[in-house]
């Protein structure tokens, strides 16, 4: 790590810029994963997204302490940016942490409270109908005419039926489970170095302020 205050100074404030890419990459990872996924509303999902936003404004908060070396700006910097690597490691690790069991509770949730025309679109996107048919539908859902016509062309073959919109969106859901957990987790480590970058810039001093200091208070070498 460099140990100059310009190093320092320009190693923060590259720091913050990468900041505002990783949020932004964990905001886009979040939206596709709800979007994907279309009716699981997930809290941990929902918690990655909410690091993104507040990973934006924090960013902003560093670079206008690391620009202007202003003390009060840097500590607060450091300490919200050291609260929010404990809360986006927690999720992240949630995130890898939750099997396919807990996954399909959290699918069960969300397409409760989702709203009828909602789950109309994902039975029409997916061509399936129910939420799960592998066992007793005790969630209602719209009817499934217009996917049935597709799913079964034959009327006559009463054995057909589609599929439950578990099934359809079971990888999807596991994939951006995934792909969310990794993300936070390997960003999550940069903000423990902007920690440590930020104490150590906060305790050096400004050699222009220095030099203007000496400016004014010259020192004089008196000789006996």
């Amino acid at each position: 790590m460099c140990g100059g205050f310009t190093c320092s100074k320009n190693a923060l404030i590259t720091l913050n810029v990468l900041y505002i890419v990783v949020a932004f990459i964990l905001i886009g990872v979040a939206v596709y994963g709800r979007a994907a996924s279309l009716v699981t509303n997930l809290p941990i999902v929902g918690g990655i997204l909410a690091c993104g936003i507040i990973l934006i404004t924090i960013s902003v908060l560093g670079l206008m302490g690391a620009v202007k070396h202003h003390q009060v700006m840097l500590f607060f910097y450091m300490l919200i940016l050291f609260l929010l690597f404990l809360i986006q490691f927690s999720v992240a690790c949630a995130c890898l942490g939750v099997n396919q069991s807990q996954q399909e509770q959290l699918a069960e949730q969300g397409w409760v409270r989702v709203k009828n025309t909602t789950k109309e679109n994902v039975q029409k996107t997916f061509m399936c109908c129910g939420f799960d048919k592998q066992v007793d539908e005790v969630v209602w859902h719209p009817p499934c005419d217009e996917v049935e016509l597709k799913c079964c062309p034959n009327p006559s073959d009463r054995s057909c039926a589609c599929d439950g919109c578990l099934d359809k969106l079971q990888s999807t859901i596991n994939y951006a489970f995934k792909l969310c957990g990794w993300i936070g987790l390997f960003f999550s480590f940069t903000e423990i170095l902007g920690v440590v970058l930020t104490r150590r810039y906060r305790n050096q001093q400004d050699p222009d302020q220095q030099l203007k200091a000496t400016a004014i208070f010259p020192r004089h070498n008196f000789t006996y």
